[in-house]
């Protein structure tokens, strides 16, 4: 068995104990250069072996950058609109994927990322691309709780590491630093476990191309509908869950 090598361990318990001062998208880079070969290949496996990931994989569409002046015309009740409203009342960034390009190509400069195979890399941005977009579709929301639930939900249509550290720091750190926590995350990751499980594949789809579409049949057909929200409950707020509303709510009123 492929042993953790001791200095990427420090580097997760420092994500576990705070990962706001040290997150998951640093961890994950950080991760290549010591990484268990096997555990590569698997993750490789995963995907380009996937009837339906494998072949999205090897075209490689990425969309051109997604601003709010594209959807700005599109009717109320489609895919457009939802996202427009989605990203201007959460005051969040329209090129999240470009930042994060920048990011890896720094780590990529300096040589960390040589063993990332090429179709991780293409995973990561391209799940950057859609993350929004995924949002909308899956409704969930941008509290804490439903991001956590968006990852399950990810991890559970597909095996990358981004999504499975994720969850594992969040868990470590319920587990060790603040037990509030778990109840809640385990809530969380369950919902959007069985509900990425039950649903088709959204995984590099090109929804960028059908932003004129009705938000309704695109969930039916892909089968996102519920009876109801994930409502997240919190006896007592964690918190790590009580910082990151702050700073949510701070976003919204820039």
């Amino acid at each position: 068995m492929a042993a953790i090598d001791p200095a990427f361990g420090e580097k997760f318990l420092r994500s576990v104990g705070d990962f706001y001062a040290h997150g998951v998208h640093l961890l994950f880079n950080e991760w290549w250069e010591t990484a268990p070969q096997a555990a590569i290949d698997a993750y490789v496996t995963a995907i380009e072996d996937h009837p339906d990931h494998g072949p999205l994989a090897r075209a490689g569409f990425m969309a051109e950058p997604f601003s709010l002046g594209l959807v700005a015309d599109c009717a109320v009740g489609t895919l457009g609109a939802a996202w427009r409203e989605h990203m201007v009342a959460n005051g969040l960034a329209e090129h999240l994927a470009v930042g994060y390009a920048a990011l890896t190509d720094e780590f990529a400069a300096s040589g960390k990322l040589s063993r990332m195979p090429a179709v991780i890399r293409y995973k990561v941005l391209r799940g950057y691309q859609t993350h929004d977009l995924h949002h909308v579709l899956t409704g969930y929301t941008t509290h804490p709780l439903h991001e956590l639930a968006l990852q399950a939900f990810q991890l559970a249509q597909m095996d990358y590491p981004y999504a499975a550290m994720t969850l594992s720091v969040v868990m470590g750190h319920a587990t060790l630093v603040d037990p509030a926590l778990i109840q809640p995350a385990m809530d969380a990751i369950t919902d959007g476990w069985a509900f990425g499980r039950r649903a088709r594949s959204i995984q590099f789809i090109d929804f960028e191309r059908r932003i004129d579409e009705p938000l309704a049949a695109l969930r039916a057909e892909y089968g996102l509908e519920r009876e109801a929200p994930f409502v997240p409950l919190m006896p007592k707020a964690p918190a790590l869950v009580a910082q990151e509303l702050v700073v949510q709510e701070r976003m919204r009123a820039a």
